[in-house]
């Protein structure tokens, strides 16, 4: 287990008095759903037709850094990546039914279907979330309902990088997301650089894993469309159980399952132990491994599998929602503007004014207001960027930006300087304590 990386909770999710009263923990005290008293919104409005030169912008784009590229709200989606992020938890039962196997391959199986749930919405999401501002966070509290709470804040602005660390019931998930992209006319590549973490709290389990390459296609001509490709190993660093999995480039001479993904589960002697199967905008199913027999003629194990059972299967968003950015409900119900007496921090994505703007259909304004915040962002750099430069003209230390939530520190597992959450958001939030709070809006 990572030293330095409880939270406020430490190993064990709390509740309240009246919690249990209400009946919310189960036999084993585990935090079940129990029914909001908060109405929340299906939808969003919809998404107004605003006339765009596409090319008169692409053009002066190619083979520049994605996160260097001024864009209009006009190619953005309501959300800002930290709120995207939090799209990864949308299936967060399968950690909570992960959470609750004795086996570990079995557990790291249900690991798997998990990381492959993250990337059912982006089959027919093409907009381009908001970048965050520095020190922009985002949390997002579904404790009553859903059964989890996490936090993210934008920890860097170049490289830009986001820290998230999310907590569940008998699970806890950190990572951080900065990435590597380039526009090469025809299609646009995002390759994730960062790691996430995932620790189970009874067994202590700790996975590790790396998302796969995103390719969007058709920039200039044609529909977009997006593509998962590209290997993942997901480790368990517990037990030495690992699941290699491969998710296959959509091909059109391809006469098989589009958007397929396949793998399996080994144990910590490489002997196959689970075999997955399906697509990542569909299901994912799979089948225990009940005898490895000798290999056939071309080099193979014979493997004799057991019934198959499905893991994730994703729920369909609503017809019409291709009229509001094709979001799911969760989506939908992240940008939900806080309710009157429930005070967030003054950096939550859902205060940014030309998302806001955009959300309400007024794309004019939105741009407006896009270009303000980010001169303000730019001249907060140059001011920070002239106090290091005295410092180190007076021999004084330079200052550096230090995250609000979260510590730099190492990781244990890989050796990186990685972010780790300080545990104290929840608290601040509780007193309404914000000073440390930056004026980024």
């Amino acid at each position: 287990m990572m030293t330095g990386l409880k939270s406020d909770r430490q190993q064990q999710l709390s509740v309240s008095s009246k919690e249990k009263e209400d009946g919310a923990l189960s036999s084993n005290s585990e935090l079940v759903p129990v029914a909001s008293q908060r109405v929340r919104r299906k939808r969003v409005p919809d998404k107004p037709n605003y006339p765009l030169n596409l090319w008169s912008i692409m053009k002066n784009c190619i083979g520049k850094e994605l996160t260097k590229i001024p864009m209009p709200v006009n190619f953005s989606e309501p959300l800002s990546m930290l709120q995207r992020l939090t799209e990864d938890f949308e299936y967060s039962q399968i950690l909570d039914r992960a959470a609750k196997s004795k086996d570990s391959c079995e557990q790291l199986s249900y690991v798997a279907a998990f990381t492959v749930s993250s990337y059912a919405t982006t089959a027919v999401r093409t907009g381009k979330p908001f970048n965050p501002l520095l020190g922009e966070t985002f949390e997002c509290d579904r404790m009553d309902d859903l059964g989890w709470r996490c936090l993210n804040e934008q920890v860097s602005h170049h490289p830009p990088m986001a820290a998230q660390y999310c907590e569940g019931r008998g699970w806890k998930c950190w990572q951080e997301f900065t990435m590597s992209s380039k526009f090469r006319g025809k299609y646009l590549q995002v390759i994730p650089l960062g790691i996430a973490h995932l620790v189970f709290t009874d067994s202590g389990n700790h996975f590790t894993w790396r998302k796969v390459t995103t390719t969007i296609h058709n920039i200039i001509v044609g529909k977009l469309w997006v593509d998962q490709h590209g290997e993942m190993d997901i480790m368990n660093h517990q037990t030495g159980d690992k699941c290699h999995l491969k998710y296959i480039p959509y091909s059109y001479f391809n006469r098989d399952v589009q958007r397929k993904v396949t793998g399996c589960v080994m144990d910590k002697h490489e002997k196959v132990r689970w075999i997955l199967n399906g697509t990542w905008d569909a299901k994912m199913e799979t089948c225990e491994v009940l005898n490895q027999k000798d290999t056939d003629k071309s080099g193979k194990p014979v493997l004799e599998l057991g019934s198959s059972k499905t893991l994730w299967e994703r729920k369909l968003p609503p017809p019409d929602s291709e009229r509001y950015y094709n979001f799911t409900e969760l989506a939908c119900q992240l940008n939900e503007k806080p309710l009157p007496d429930e005070i967030v921090a003054p950096t939550d994505s859902r205060l940014r004014p030309d998302q806001r703007l955009m959300e309400d259909g007024l794309w004019d304004e939105a741009n407006t207001e896009k270009l303000r915040l980010e001169e303000k962002q730019r001249t907060a750099r140059r001011s920070k960027e002239t106090e290091a430069e005295k410092a180190a003209a007076d021999g004084r230390p330079v200052p550096s930006y230090e995250p609000i939530w979260f510590n730099k520190d190492k990781d244990p597992l890989t050796g990186n300087v990685i972010h780790v959450f300080k545990g104290d958001y929840w608290t601040c939030k509780e007193k309404q304590e914000w000073s440390k709070c930056p004026d980024i809006f």
